[in-house]
């Protein structure tokens, strides 16, 4: 199986608004730059689609190291959450229902076809991958300002 590197982030340009997302995949010498956006959207949204996008980019089952500044999405997956908001019909343990429900059935899904590894990064610090995700995901936004 192979081991792809990926880094991920999404922004937006008020929560909603307009918003952006950035993706690095990173296989050996190989690396590869996506991005997209949308006119009305939030961040969360942005940070799962970039994650999402970048895990449908891949041809077959592969080993990923994911990386991404986004605790909604490490969190959710790492503890479990995501499993368990679905499980229960899209509804959270306080009993609100879970966002985005559509976006986190198919990262489920991504998951379950990949051997994820999460890692948290800190924003806007010292990872020149992550910087460069964000770089992206601000110009995708851009597009869409009015």
């Amino acid at each position: 199986m192979k081991t792809v590197t990926i880094y991920t982030d999404g922004a937006c340009s008020g929560n909603p608004g307009p918003g952006g997302w950035g993706a690095i995949l990173r296989y050996g010498e190989f690396e590869k730059e996506l991005s997209g956006g949308e006119g009305h959207t939030t961040n969360n949204r942005m940070e799962l689609t970039g994650v999402i996008t970048a895990l449908e980019a891949l041809k077959e089952p592969c080993a990923v190291e994911l990386y991404s500044d986004s605790k909604y999405v490490i969190d959710a997956l790492q503890k479990g959450w995501a499993k368990g908001w679905k499980a229960r019909g899209w509804i959270k343990s306080d009993q609100k229902p879970a966002l985005n429900p559509d976006l986190w059935e198919r990262l489920l899904e991504l998951c379950d076809y990949h051997t994820v590894n999460l890692h948290w990064v800190k924003g806007h610090a010292e990872n020149r991958y992550n910087n460069r995700c964000d770089e992206l995901a601000v110009a995708q936004s851009r597009k869409f300002k009015k």
